[in-house]
């Protein structure tokens, strides 16, 4: 378990006092949840959404990278790649 965690309602680290996520723990989270990123970005998703309430002095965009910023630097996204001349749809059996 990780000592590494928010300190509400100011979003401070409780293990360094540096802003929550800090770096110790987007190390942690990216070990975490290196085959799922879609739920490490459920995950601080959620607690953006607690930290918007908690702070609503803050900008959104500062918000935003401060927590979803570890999953897009974490997992760039791959474009899905049709080659010419296939079919989305598997071939018919010949007869």
């Amino acid at each position: 378990m990780t000592t590494h965690g928010p300190v509400m309602p100011i979003w401070s680290c409780g293990g360094c006092g540096l802003p929550w996520p800090c770096p110790t723990r987007r190390r942690e989270l990216r070990a975490e949840y290196a085959d799922a990123p879609v739920s490490l970005a459920l995950y601080l998703g959620s607690y953006l959404v607690q930290a918007a309430e908690d702070m609503p002095w803050t900008p959104a965009g500062v918000l935003h990278r401060r927590f979803l910023g570890l999953v897009r630097a974490a997992d760039p996204p791959t474009p899905a790649v049709r080659q010419r001349g296939t079919s989305w749809m598997p071939a018919k059996p010949s007869r």
